[in-house]
């Protein structure tokens, strides 16, 4: 495979880079300090500029007003964008939208391609991807509580949902609950389009995640959904086909997460370094001169960059032979660069003292909330035993 990047791509990715350093790096101290609504009217100036560039929604098809761009070529993309926290959102490339835009675009019907795809590409909407529950394991999504039954041509939908990332503000949600509790384990659910203003539906609350509540798109929700009525034409692909859809949902998307992860990575590779080599310790010392320092420079610097080729490989294998044909690529590059990342972090925040700890900076944030990637979208260990399963599976 050849990674080498033709002049229309470099072109592309050095708009984009300029555009994070110039208009979204500065608005990051708001970011930080103000309430995430307050900040939406700038933000919108901004993704108007985005529009204005032809760079609106990268990894979406042209049909519905993206740019079409491939996995690689969004991947890239992906980790400028991922030195921000407002990277995504601002170029409608951002979770859980993406991935609700990719089985909507894969799935819906007409009619559900033109409510609620077209303005979802578009930025006019966002929507949440309601599949966690309370008191089931995120670990195995076969067990699920939440159901919808079927009462004359609708489902009626109970159940209790939490972690539904951007709920709040959101006009749509894509629920995951059971329809046929006979069926085999993996044919038992289904994904529903549920409107949020649609009676039974109850955004709970906004949960605190590592002590930040969160608000609008930069929130994660607990939802109740008590005898919540929607059409049986709301079912989003075949009846029982839910966890399959969810696969191919999450084996493309964490192309996107683990490729902002290394944008992360990048961003705190960086102000260590510039950290290290600026603080002084002693006449004539900094941290640079430091053994352990230089260490972990190297070490960082090798392990975003294995980290890199591994994902980078992954989109290619995806676009070239399918998602299934990537599943144990898919996994390593999950826990690798989540791993990698958490290094990077915790070793640049060592290298700024306390001022690490501290929103003066971005890590203090990054520390925060991307601790998460370990768990989300399936845990380090699951993703483990998955892949050395299929490995052992070639000597016995």
């Amino acid at each position: 495979m050849d990674f080498s990047l033709n002049e229309k791509t470099q072109t592309m990715l050095a708009m984009v880079g300029e555009f994070v350093n110039k208009e979204l790096l500065p608005m990051e101290e708001a970011f930080l300090r103000q309430p995430f609504r307050d900040l939406l009217p700038e933000v919108e100036k901004k993704r108007e500029k985005v529009r204005q560039m032809g760079l609106w929604a990268p990894g979406h098809p042209k049909e519905c007003g993206g740019m079409g761009l491939g996995l690689v070529e969004l991947g890239l993309i992906s980790e400028v964008l991922g030195r921000t926290p407002l990277g995504h959102f601002v170029f409608n490339c951002h979770a859980p939208d993406a991935g609700n835009i990719e089985i909507l675009h894969l799935y819906g019907t007409k009619e559900q391609k033109e409510r609620w795809l077209g303005p979802l590409v578009e930025g006019k909407i966002r929507s949440c991807f309601s599949m966690t529950e309370v008191e089931m394991p995120g670990s195995n999504p076969v067990m699920m509580e939440t159901t919808a039954a079927k009462d004359g041509d609708d489902y009626v939908i109970n159940g209790q949902k939490w972690y539904t990332t951007s709920a709040d503000g959101a006009a749509f949600a894509v629920v995951m609950a059971i329809t046929d509790a006979e069926a085999p384990a993996h044919h038992r659910a289904s994904m529903i389009i549920v409107p949020t203003d649609t009676p039974g539906f109850d955004l709970v609350r906004n949960i605190n995640v590592m002590g930040h509540i969160g608000e609008d798109w930069a929130s994660h929700a607990e939802i109740l959904y008590h005898s919540c009525r929607v059409p049986q034409s709301n079912l989003l692909g075949p009846e029982g086909s839910g966890f399959v859809i969810a696969q191919e949902r999450l084996g493309p998307g964490r192309i996107h997460h683990c490729m902002r992860w290394i944008g992360i990575c990048n961003r705190a590779f960086d102000l260590m370094c510039s950290r290290a080599a600026s603080r002084t310790i002693a006449r004539d010392r900094t941290l640079a001169d430091k053994d352990v320092v230089q260490t972990w420079i190297a070490e960082c610097a090798a392990d975003i960059q294995a980290a890199r080729l591994m994902v980078l490989n992954t989109a290619w294998k995806i676009e070239n032979d399918g998602w299934k044909e990537a599943r144990e690529d898919i996994s390593m590059i999950k826990f690798v660069t989540a791993n990698t990342m958490q290094k990077v972090i915790d070793h640049a925040l060592q290298v700024h003292g306390g001022l690490g700890m501290t929103d003066d900076t971005m890590l203090a944030f990054f520390f925060r909330h991307e601790r998460a990637a370990r768990i989300y979208d399936g845990a380090d260990e699951v993703h483990k035993l998955s892949l050395a399963r299929r490995i052992l599976r070639q000597y016995r």
